[in-house]
């Protein structure tokens, strides 16, 4: 945890970079972002997922590729800014649904098939992730899977690093566990664990 900002980011720090920025981490021009896109498409071990929930969807780069083996998709961001790009860009998607929501005290009703947590763990502080965490499990059936990809290095900003966050699941598995590790990843500045929930 970091002691010096120990607090889950305020979803005004979004809009903050939106407005500074329409695509502030490079998402839809970073070869970093395109190459992690695919190690994320191609962890997920099944053709297609019949419900799929997107927590931290940005600006919908990865919403729109991952939508290709979705029935349904439900995407979701705390900056409004970053759902409009989003929703022109998956504007020709029927099957993807975008909502402003901010987990973990807002969260859907109904149980998926996976839930996909990408680069927002981090941001949560330890208390919060724990309770996103706690509603992440209720939400997937039995064999259901969930998918984390996190940046690694520390930054000053955020309250936790990306391998605090994936320990923290990492944490749950085994005999007792509440999920199972299908799959880990590593590659120079982020990580990918894949789990099915037991």
């Amino acid at each position: 945890m970091n002691t010096n900002q120990p607090n889950t980011l305020d979803p005004n720090y979004f809009d903050d970079v939106y407005r500074a920025n329409d695509d502030p981490w490079t998402f839809a021009s970073s070869p970093y972002e395109r190459a992690k896109y695919t190690d994320t498409l191609a962890a997920l071990n099944r053709p297609r997922y019949e419900r799929a929930f997107e927590i931290g969807c940005s600006i919908g780069v990865l919403t729109a590729q991952l939508a290709e083996r979705c029935g349904e998709l439900l995407s979701v961001d705390v900056s409004e800014a970053a759902l409009a790009q989003a929703r022109q860009r998956c504007a020709q998607l029927p099957q993807v649904t975008l909502q402003r929501m901010q987990v973990p005290a807002e969260f859907p009703q109904g149980q998926f098939d996976l839930i996909l947590l990408s680069e927002v763990g981090y941001y949560w502080s330890p208390a919060d992730l724990a309770r996103a965490s706690e509603q992440m499990l209720a939400a997937l059936r039995p064999g259901a899977q969930l998918l984390l990809v996190h940046w690694t290095p520390p930054v000053p900003d955020y309250p936790q690093t990306g391998d605090e966050v994936h320990d923290f699941f990492m944490a749950q598995t085994g005999p007792q566990g509440s999920l199972k590790h299908l799959h880990g990843h590593r590659a120079a500045k982020y990580r990918l664990d894949l789990f099915e929930r037991q």
